[in-house]
């Protein structure tokens, strides 16, 4: 174990649950180009919700960087964008908005210090080390 304290994260903190919960029923209604449409399943999850509850529990609260936010006004400033992210991230029609994942992205990776990338990247290349193949890992795209 480490002994760096843990951060806070934005869910930690609050999220913005009414416009995720409008863009979920929303959702559910759209008829049109989502899988939901193949089999109407009673407990479906909108994948606004998991998008943002995703976003939410990865990406430190601003509090936890006074370095960078000194002030409660310019935490609250950071957090107020960081929820007009999650709200645009749980819109269906910013699916294809590439800019948009790419500022998520970085932000996750912040977050996590690069950790993420390299762990994802293990994970999947671990059914190959059984062959003790280092090609596997070259060979793989970087997530």
């Amino acid at each position: 174990m480490t002994d760096t304290p843990r951060r806070k994260k934005l869910i930690e903190t609050g999220i913005p649950l009414k416009k995720i919960n409008e863009e979920s029923a929303r959702e559910k209604s759209l008829r049109h180009g989502l899988p939901s449409t193949l089999h109407l399943y009673w407990a479906r999850r909108p994948l606004a919700t998991t998008r943002s509850i995703l976003f939410a529990q990865l990406v430190d609260d601003p509090s936890a960087h006074p370095d960078r936010f000194p002030t409660a006004e310019a935490q609250d400033a950071e957090r107020s964008r960081l929820h007009q992210l999650m709200e645009r991230l749980a819109r269906w029609e910013n699916v294809t908005d590439a800019e948009l994942y790419r500022e998520a992205n970085r932000l996750i990776t912040e977050s996590c210090g690069g950790g993420l990338r390299y762990w994802t990247r293990s994970r999947a290349a671990a059914p190959f080390h059984w062959r003790r193949n280092g090609w596997a890992w070259r060979l793989m795209p970087l997530i």
